[in-house]
């Protein structure tokens, strides 16, 4: 289908989708095997200008946004869900800078990013406050023209392996919510550290590990925002970042629907190849059209983003949810058209199944969603009457 892509965004499609090919495919059996970071793909996405897609020109970037992201990451995640993680979990810690950071941070960090020499990360959920982000116990405490934080966030994608991280901790827990703040963290900080590396059940390639925090002093100018708009600033930063989750999510289903139908199209049973069969036909049909479905809504609500519609909490939540669910249902069958050899990690589908379930989970649980599109319809409703 034509989704009305204009010629630098096709372009984006083609060259994302070289680099999955040629440079991610033929290793991602092995990156999934060894849980190593895949360094080497960074230098190529760097090289072929991906990684500064959605940063602005007078930052280094292409000038694009959501929506060029989300091209080049369902690209890449069509061969590898992980492996993209290097090139999305940044973008996620880049955004809290692109909409709060002041000239001078934006000036310091995003030339950095865009240009691939640093990758970044998004310092929120912690042992205690995964969906419940209000319950946030990291504290920083000002000293003068410092603020000195201490505490520990969990499965930070890029952690350990990226230089920048925005970290949200609380100023003032007086005040719940509101009493936390957003701050620019430089990998390398006295009293900033890296804990446990998680050995996780699918995105293998990607580092997910713990920041740790014990007397580290930050100056005052890495505030992001104001004091008490941190929890705003993570609102607002997975509002922009979620279409990106669904272009993963997106991405692992599209992938696993082309591997099935090549495998339908040799695979012989009965002296016939089992796509001839209607069952296997009724699969792939549904498959297929979920694919669209999720497409469709995912381009939409990049789109909505980038014209600026400050109103899209509700439709982003929808398209991370949507896309989600159709990703582990289209892996889930991807796997059963391939019969047992779905099954062996000699075949793709079984690790897109794997991967596939961290988007239900990550930048909010598919239940947060619900309860965010929820509460969006409510709010709308109530302003009509």
């Amino acid at each position: 289908m034509d989704y009305f892509l204009t010629d630098e965004q096709k372009m984006i499609v083609e060259l994302a989708r070289k680099v999955a090919q040629e440079k991610i495919k033929p290793v991602r059996q092995e990156f999934d095997e060894s849980c190593e970071f895949p360094w080497e793909i960074v230098k190529e996405l760097s090289q072929a200008d991906l990684m500064g897609l959605y940063i602005a020109q007078e930052y280094g970037g292409f000038g694009g946004g959501v929506l060029e992201l989300c091209l080049a990451v369902e690209e890449l995640c069509k061969v590898d869900g992980g492996i993209s993680l290097a090139l999305a979990a940044t973008a996620l810690g880049t955004f809290p800078i692109i909409l709060f950071g002041t000239d001078e941070q934006k000036k310091k960090y995003l030339p950095k990013i865009a240009k691939g020499e640093s990758l970044a990360a998004f310092g929120l959920t912690e042992p205690e406050s995964g969906s419940d982000a209000g319950a946030t116990k990291t504290t920083a405490k000002k000293e003068g023209d410092y603020y000195i934080l201490n505490g520990t966030k969990c499965f930070i994608t890029n952690g350990g392996m990226a230089e920048i991280y925005t970290v949200i901790a609380m100023t003032d827990k007086a005040r719940g919510a509101r009493g936390a703040s957003a701050f620019i963290v430089d990998k390398g900080t006295p009293g900033f550290t890296f804990g446990k590396k998680e050995n996780k059940m699918g995105i293998r390639a990607s580092a997910t590990c713990e920041l740790i925090f014990q007397d580290c002093k930050i100056h005052k100018s890495n505030l992001l925002g104001k004091e008490g708009a941190g929890f705003i600033v993570a609102m607002k930063t997975l509002d922009q970042s979620r279409p990106g989750v669904a272009a993963q999510a997106l991405g692992i289903a599209a992938g696993a629907l082309e591997e099935a139908v090549e495998y339908a199209k040799t695979r012989k049973q009965f002296d016939h190849p089992i796509s001839s069969f209607q069952a296997i036909q009724h699969i792939l049909a549904n498959m297929a059209t979920e694919v669209e479905a999720a497409r469709a809504l995912v381009y939409a609500v990049a789109r909505a983003l980038d014209k600026g519609d400050k109103d899209v909490s509700g439709a982003s939540a929808m398209s991370k949810l949507f896309a989600s669910d159709v990703a582990m249902r289209v892996t889930t069958d991807a796997v059963q058209v391939f019969g047992g050899y779905g099954y062996m990690k000699e075949y793709p589908v079984e690790k897109m199944m794997r991967d596939a379930k961290i988007t239900q989970i990550y930048e909010g649980t598919n239940q947060i969603q619900r309860n965010v599109i929820a509460l969006d319809l409510i709010k709308k409703a109530a302003k009509k009457k």
